[in-house]
C-alpha cells in the first residue's frame, strides 16, 4: 500500500495532539492575556489541548488574536471581557466560562499592574490601583474559579515577580503585593490541599514584554542593569514563562503544591 508523505505528515500530527497533549479535555482560564505573558501562557496551553477563556480588560483585539491562534493549533478559545479588580466582572467572567465549556480545571492569575512610583509620590489612589488588582482581584477570582470546578481537583498559578525578593527602587507597593501573591499562594495551598486544588506562584525574572518596554525604566538602562544582574546573560522571554506555565498547569507537577517557582536565568538575592 502507497501512502503520501502529506497524509503520512497528517496522521503523524494528529498521533501527537491525541496521545501527547498534556491537558486535553481541561478548562483553563487566563486573565489578562490579551498580550505578553498572559498571551504566551493562554496559547501554550491551548496548544497543549486546553480550552482557553482568555480574559482582557480593555484589548479586545488582541484576547481575540490570542483565541484565534488557540483555534488554529486544534483547540477552542474564547475571548471575554472581565477587570478582575471588579467582583462583578469577575461572577461575570466564571458564567461565560460556564456556558461555553462547564466547569474549570485550571486558573492562572496573571493579570496585574505595576508602576513605580518614590516615596515622596505615593497616595492613596496609587496604593488601591495596584492592590485592588494584583491582590484583591487575584483573591476574588480564585474565589469564584474554586466555585467553578468540578471536585476533581486543579491548578492554580499566581504569577508573582523576582520582585517580591529583589525590589527596585520606587517599587515598593507594586513589590508589596508580588510578596502578598506568594504568601497568598501558600496559604491557599494550605486550604484548598483537601480539595485536590494545588496552588503555586510562578514568578518571572526580568522578562522581554510590551509593558516592560513601555516602562520609563526601560530607557534609563533596566534591560542592560537586568541582563548583568541574570547568569544566563539575558532577559527572559514570555514562551520562557509559558513553558513553565504549562509544567505547573500539568501532572507533570502533580506532586507539587504551595511552592514558589522562580524563571529568571538564575537570578538571585
Amino acid at each position: 500500500m502507497i501512502i503520501e508523505l502529506s497524509n503520512l505528515r497528517g496522521w503523524t500530527s494528529r498521533k501527537r495532539t491525541k496521545y501527547m497533549a498534556k491537558l486535553k479535555g481541561k478548562v483553563a482560564v487566563v486573565t489578562g492575556a490579551s498580550k505578553g505573558i498572559g498571551a504566551a501562557i493562554a496559547e501554550k496551553l491551548g496548544s497543549e489541548g486546553a480550552k482557553v477563556v482568555v480574559n482582557y480588560a480593555r484589548d479586545k483585539a488582541g484576547a481575540d488574536r490570542v483565541a484565534n491562534k488557540i483555534k488554529q493549533s486544534g483547540s477552542e478559545a474564547v475571548s471575554v471581557q472581565a477587570d478582575v479588580s471588579k467582583a462583578e466582572d469577575i461572577k461575570k467572567l466564571f458564567a461565560e466560562t460556564a456556558a461555553a465549556f462547564g466547569g474549570v480545571d485550571i486558573l492562572v492569575n496573571n493579570a496585574g499592574v505595576y508602576e513605580f512610583r518614590p516615596l515622596e509620590a505615593l497616595d492613596e489612589a496609587h496604593y488601591h490601583k495596584i492592590f485592588d488588582l494584583n491582590v484583591l482581584g487575584l483573591l476574588l477570582t480564585t474565589k469564584e474559579a474554586v466555585a467553578h470546578m468540578n471536585g476533581q481537583g486543579g491548578s492554580i498559578i499566581n504569577v508573582s515577580s523576582i520582585a517580591a525578593k529583589t525590589p527596585a527602587v520606587n517599587s515598593s507597593v507594586y513589590s508589596a503585593t508580588k510578596g502578598a501573591v506568594d504568601v497568598i499562594s501558600r496559604a491557599l495551598a494550605l486550604e484548598l490541599a483537601p480539595r485536590k486544588i494545588r496552588v503555586n506562584s510562578l514568578s518571572p525574572g526580568a522578562t522581554d514584554t510590551e509593558g516592560v518596554h513601555a516602562l520609563p525604566e526601560y530607557k534609563n538602562g533596566f534591560e542592560q542593569m537586568a541582563v548583568t544582574r541574570t547568569p544566563l546573560g539575558r532577559m527572559g522571554t514570555a514562551e520562557d514563562i509559558a513553558k513553565a506555565a504549562l509544567f505547573l498547569a500539568s501532572e507533570d507537577s502533580g506532586w507539587i503544591t504551595g511552592e514558589e517557582l522562580l524563571v529568571g536565568g538564575g537570578i538571585r538575592l
